[in-house]
């Protein structure tokens, strides 16, 4: 580490987020920039200098188009160098950003460009297009599409419909080379669309300053080096990854690695070896219960080492942190962590010096697991809204159970019902086109309601449910039911959860059950698993019950749920039920299994 460096770029010297670019290609022309990986060549590398050439061109090509400063252009492509291209060209000519979920309904797509009035359109190929164009149809946006993937497919549609053009058709071979603009860092930089759990998505409009002044704090609160080489995989139209995984290395001058896809992560963090990785808590979830899976097959021995480990591995970071003092058990550790941590954290490529989870919320279990084992994760909190992030554990105060303390100049205070509200540089101007919307959640001093609700205890944030989502029972009990969700999902058997109850005196779920192991606990009962009948086994529902019951230990006794409906056909984007983001679309889930719900509660009885 000795030989490591910051080479932080000041805001003030940035001023605007391309500012903060042409400056990263004066400062480190020669360092590399970006990896990404190429079909037939294998991983490639791009350097400062290259990505500056790359952004020069692609401001030309912008430049022709009829285009005025404030005009929206929206890219819909997967992580990749050309994401930063366009997003960098649109900056240096005053252009608005607006990013779109690559898995997002045609629909959606087509409600924001119709919404922010998109004029320039960068898709990924032409059979993307072609499907969004169907939904799209006569409406005026976008005026010309950019198809960034060549095919013969592509140029003939491309000669046949005036608004498409072909990328290695469109770009010019060579450009003037960028040079600083005089823009207001107050200006409006992108429009990010938060995928709502209910209604239409809303336009969240963040400024340049919101974003330049959000990854400067958060480099306040952790060191990152020129050196560091981040594992980007989280889609860039989120905000998370966009701000913590775009823009923080740019201000720090690191390297960004682009994964092929979620399916070949494994592989990619074998191969790049990340020292920084920024996640959400799905992906840990899943890593945990490989391991889980693993051990249930290993020899009692090996189990009951792997626990000692854990254990220990714990006790050691609580007395790194000041947390506990010291027990003759760690005098295990250094052999534990070598037998039995290294090699979990090989896997994730053995030199993560950060993990950030973020997104949702994590289970505790699995937090200690991973930071038992040696992993240095942190847990943090934010919101499209505060351009994203509003606090993260430092590594040297890290307690899991938190989402951490507020980055440097950030203002945080409960409201009533101990909703946590936010003032700061960080928060957005407001919603797109929707005055009612902002009105709601910014109030005319500058603070925003989150809607969540949290304890402040000793300079960190612990969240303790949603305003929105609390279940209240007819006994006047107050339920959150995320955290029964997640209890119940560590369960491999169910995949997706939803709790309900709310007007009634006790709780029922809806449950999707892991198709994969489904055929195998049917053929245990007797059932046969291709018959939508036996998801009503009275024995069955009896057994699911008991082990929700065992998940549930911990809660208070009215938390207990008295019935469920299983399924198998999962709750995904395609069909709604699920945003781009991942989140449960509770209302149209509850809408969808109306009637099931009701057969649930009858006269509640």
């Amino acid at each position: 580490m000795n030989r490591w460096s910051e080479d932080l770029i000041a805001i003030d010297r940035a001023k605007t987020v391309d500012g903060l670019f042409l400056q990263r290609t004066i400062r480190s022309p020669e360092r590399i920039a970006y990896r990404y990986f190429e079909r037939d060549a294998g991983w490639r590398e791009l350097s400062w200098s290259a990505m500056g050439e790359s952004v020069a061109r692609w401001r030309q090509a912008l430049s022709g188009e009829p285009l005025e400063a404030g005009d929206r252009v929206a890219i819909l492509l997967r992580n990749c160098p050309e994401w930063v291209m366009f997003d960098q060209a649109a900056f240096s000519l005053g252009l608005v950003t607006v990013p779109l979920y690559t898995d997002d309904r045609a629909e959606n797509a087509a409600y924001i460009l119709q919404d922010a009035a998109v004029k320039v359109l960068l898709i990924q190929d032409v059979g993307r297009w072609k499907r969004l164009a169907e939904v799209v149809g006569d409406a005026p946006w976008p005026l010309r599409v950019l198809i960034l993937e060549p095919s013969p497919a592509a140029h003939e549609l491309a000669a046949k419909d005036p608004r498409v053009q072909v990328v290695d058709r469109w770009l010019p071979s060579s450009a003037p080379a960028l040079k600083a603009r005089d823009g207001d860092p107050r200006d409006l930089a992108t429009i990010v669309y938060t995928s709502g759990t209910t209604g239409r998505p809303k336009g969240v409009m963040l400024s340049h300053h919101n974003i330049l002044t959000n990854a400067h704090a958060v480099l306040t609160l952790i060191n990152v080096y020129g050196e560091d080489l981040f594992l980007s995989f989280l889609p860039l139209s989120h905000m998370l990854e966009r701000t913590g995984g775009y823009y923080l290395p740019l201000m720090a001058g690191s390297t960004v690695a682009y994964a092929r896809s979620i399916g070949q992560l494994a592989e990619d963090l074998q191969t790049i070896r990340p020292t920084v990785m920024i996640a959400v808590p799905r992906v840990f979830e899943r890593v945990h219960q490989r391991i889980a899976d693993q051990l249930e097959t290993r020899p009692a021995p090996v189990r009951w080492l792997f626990r000692l480990a854990v254990a220990i591995g714990w006790r050691a970071f609580q007395r790194a942190q000041g947390r506990a003092g010291w027990h003759p058990s760690l005098l295990l550790w250094p052999f534990l962590r070598r037998k039995v941590g290294e090699p979990v954290l090989q896997k994730l490529g053995g030199r993560l010096r950060a993990a950030v989870s973020g997104g949702a919320a994590m289970p505790v279990g699995v937090a200690r697991t991973f930071i038992g084992l040696g992993l240095p994760l942190i847990q943090g909190y934010g919101l499209t809204e505060t351009s994203p992030v509003v606090s993260f554990n430092p590594l040297e105060d890290n307690i899991p159970e938190s989402v951490g303390v507020p980055i440097r100049g950030i203002q945080v205070r409960t409201g009533p019902n101990d909703e946590l509200l936010i003032k700061g540089d960080n928060v957005m101007q407001g919603y797109w086109n929707n005055h009612a919307a902002t009105a709601k959640v910014l109030t005319h001093d500058g603070w925003l309601h989150t809607g969540d609700q949290v304890r402040l205890q000793d300079g960190h944030i612990f969240i303790t449910g949603r305003i929105k989502d609390i279940l209240v029972l007819s006994n006047g009990e107050k339920v959150p039911p995320a955290d029964l969700e997640m209890a119940i999902a560590l369960d491999p058997l169910f995949e997706q959860v939803v709790v309900l109850g709310e007007g009634h005196s006790y709780l029922t779920a809806l449950l999707v059950l892991n198709a994969d192991l489904w055929p195998g606990i049917a053929r245990e009962y007797g059932l046969d698993p291709d018959q939508p009948a036996s998801l009503r086994d009275a024995q069955l529902i009896k057994d699911i019950l008991k082990r929700i019951r065992l998940a549930l230990t911990d809660f208070p006794g009215y938390t207990k749920i008295r019935r469920v409906t299983l399924t198998l056909e999962p709750w995904s984007i395609d069909n709604g039920l699920l945003t781009p983001t991942l989140k449960i679309k509770r209302n149209k889930v509850v809408e969808q299994y109306h009637d099931l719900i009701e057969a649930m509660y009858g006269s509640d009885g």
